[in-house]
C-alpha cells in the first residue's frame, strides 16, 4: 500500500514538473550586431584545356539564407613569371570572371611557373601568388566487392592508384565525380601529403596509401540512416588529381574542420567557428572590408571508369 502511494506521489510530481517546465518556455530572439561584409575571392584554376573561372562575392549576415551576391566591376588578371598575362573577363553570371582558351589545344599555364593574381576593385587592389606544381598520373582505378557486415550491406568500393614523386613535400587534392556528380561534402575532401595524409608520415615516393586511395567513395545513407553501397554496377567514377601548394593543403584542412560539424555533445569541445586564413592580401584601398578565399594554380591528371562486375577479380 505504501508503495502504491509512493508511486502515485512520484507520478504527480513528474506531471507537475513537466507542466512547470513547459510553462517556462519562452522564445528568445537573438539579435546579432550587423558586421561588415567581407570580399570572398574563389580563385582555384588549373591547366585543363577548358574555361577557367574566378569568382568574387560578398558575405551575407548570419541569418540571411541566400546566395552570396556576385561582385561586378573588377579587373582580374593572372601573370606568370615569364610576363605572360591572362585576362579574366566578366561572365554572364554576376561575380564570375573567365579566361577561355583560344583553341582546344590551349591550356592555362605550365608546371614549374609561378603566377600572380591581381584584382582591382574600385579603390582596392588584391594580390596573391601561387606556383603550379607537378602532379602524378592516375595509374589505375579499380573496384572491389565486399560482403556485408555490421556497418555496410554487400558493397562495391572504388580505389584510385597513383604514385607520389620522390622528394618530400608534394601535396594533392584528389577530386571524385560519381555518375557526373562532384563529391564535395566536407567529409569527401580527399587530400594527400606525398602518399599519405599528413606531413611527417614517411610515405614519400610510394603509391597512395589505402585511406587516400579509398577517399573516392561516397558514404551515403538511406532514410533509416543505414549506409548504402558506395557504387553499384553501371555507376561511373571520374577522378582528377590536382597538385596544390602546402598553403592550400593547410587551407583545405581548415575548411574541413570548420565545415564538417556533425553537432551534438561533441560540439562543446570543437574548434570555434572562424574564417579560414587567406593567401590573398590587400595591397591598397580601404582596410574596413576583410578579404577571404584562396588562390591556387594546379596541374591536373585525370581518368575514369565504369563499374562492371564481370571485370572484378574472383
Amino acid at each position: 500500500m505504501k508503495q502504491l502511494k509512493l508511486n502515485k506521489y512520484l507520478t504527480v510530481a513528474i506531471v507537475l514538473m513537466t507542466l512547470s517546465i513547459s510553462a517556462c518556455e519562452d522564445v528568445v530572439e537573438v539579435e546579432l550586431p550587423e558586421s561588415e561584409t567581407a570580399i570572398v575571392i574563389d580563385a582555384w584554376i588549373n591547366n585543363l584545356p577548358q574555361r577557367q573561372m574566378i569568382r568574387i562575392t560578398e558575405t551575407l549576415p548570419y541569418f540571411q539564407n541566400d546566395y552570396q551576391p556576385g561582385v561586378n566591376g573588377a579587373i582580374v588578371t593572372v601573370t606568370d613569371n615569364q610576363q605572360n598575362e591572362y585576362e579574366f573577363l566578366p561572365d554572364d553570371d554576376p561575380g564570375v570572371y573567365s579566361w577561355v582558351p583560344s583553341s582546344e589545344a590551349e591550356n592555362f599555364g605550365e608546371i614549374g611557373r609561378s603566377y600572380q593574381l591581381r584584382i582591382e576593385l574600385e579603390d582596392q587592389v588584391f594580390e596573391s601568388n601561387s606556383t603550379m606544381s607537378r602532379v602524378p598520373a592516375v595509374d589505375s582505378i579499380t573496384f572491389r566487392f565486399e560482403e556485408g557486415n555490421g556497418f555496410f550491406p554487400d558493397s562495391y568500393f572504388g580505389s584510385v592508384y597513383a604514385t607520389d614523386f620522390q622528394g618530400i613535400g608534394d601535396t594533392y587534392w584528389i577530386k571524385a565525380w560519381k555518375n557526373g556528380e562532384f563529391l564535395n561534402k566536407p567529409g569527401e575532401i580527399n587530400l594527400a601529403f606525398d602518399a599519405g595524409f599528413t606531413q611527417g608520415g614517411s610515405v614519400d615516393g610510394i603509391t597512395f596509401i589505402q585511406p587516400v586511395r579509398d577517399g573516392i567513395n561516397a558514404f551515403d545513407q538511406d532514410e533509416n540512416d543505414d549506409f548504402l553501397s558506395p557504387y553499384e554496377p553501371g555507376d561511373s567514377v571520374y577522378i582528377e588529381i590536382h597538385s596544390i601548394s602546402l598553403q592550400a593543403f593547410d587551407f583545405l584542412n581548415q575548411v574541413i574542420i570548420q565545415s564538417d560539424r556533425p553537432g551534438g555533445f561533441g560540439q562543446l569541445f570543437a574548434q570555434p567557428l572562424s574564417n579560414v586564413p587567406s593567401n590573398i592580401k590587400r595591397i591598397s584601398g580601404s582596410a574596413e572590408q576583410e578579404v577571404i578565399g584562396f588562390f591556387n594554380v594546379s596541374a591536373v591528371s585525370a581518368a575514369g571508369k565504369i563499374l562492371d562486375p564481370d571485370d572484378l577479380p574472383e
